[in-house]
């Protein structure tokens, strides 16, 4: 789930202080790569502050952080929910600090279950913090965009989004502009990859294909909002 800009600001979040660091774990404490670690969290602390991605929750298991968008398309869900071109939505981004890491060994079934359970609470915790701001009432539906490297690996990921309820809505990156923009974003996860769990960086990294996915508000709330 990537950086998209937005000429919309994300309401500020009334969290207490983050903690440094090397309290965080995965933080640039914990890295493969120190140097590099330091560096690309530097570089995209300062996107997140241009794009309006905040967290939303100081749980240490949330894996997600958010970011509120305009939606550039017409949208129709399946329980009836419709949103127009420039009405507000939830874009997800990974909290990349707080992805465990993949084991030496590669991804194991425990591994996957960790995820899973994390994804399902920070999907709990948004329900949560969306149902205490009034002024994110508007704020219709809930965006996934999952870079991926093979077909296989997003036949995989499309199987898990439906599992969590969201309705996987391809969306157009044919235009050289956006060829460009998704390239660049693959270099910037490839680098976020080595510096944080360089086990997990692959050949396919640069030419990762994306998996877009939507729950709308409605659906949030049946599901999440326990």
């Amino acid at each position: 789930m990537q950086s998209q800009q937005s000429t919309s600001p994300t309401a500020q979040c009334n969290l207490p202080p983050r903690p440094p660091p090397q309290a965080r774990k995965g933080g640039v404490g914990s890295s493969d790569y120190p140097w590099l670690c330091a560096l690309i969290e530097a570089v995209d602390r300062r996107l997140r502050r241009r794009f309006g991605v905040s967290e939303y929750t100081r749980s240490p298991e949330c894996l997600l952080r958010i970011q509120v968008i305009r939606s550039a398309h017409d949208l129709f869900l399946r329980d009836g929910t419709c949103v127009r071109p420039g009405e507000r939505i939830i874009n997800l981004h990974f909290w990349n600090e707080q992805i465990p890491p993949i084991p030496a060994t590669g991804p194991t079934l425990s591994w996957a279950r960790r995820m899973n359970e994390r994804f399902e609470r920070s999907m709990q915790e948004l329900a949560r913090h969306l149902a205490t701001r009034s002024d994110m009432d508007d704020v219709a539906a809930v965006r996934a965009n999952a870079a991926l490297g093979t077909a296989a690996q997003r036949g995989q990921v499309s199987r898990i989004l439906l599992r969590l309820g969201f309705e996987i809505i391809p969306e157009d990156s044919s235009s050289f502009a956006q060829r460009i923009h998704l390239y660049c974003e693959n270099i910037f996860i490839s680098l976020i990859v080595l510096a944080r769990n360089a086990i997990a960086l692959r050949r396919d990294t640069l030419v990762r294909g994306r998996v877009t996915a939507y729950l709308s508000r409605r659906a949030l709330e049946q599901r999440y909002g326990r």
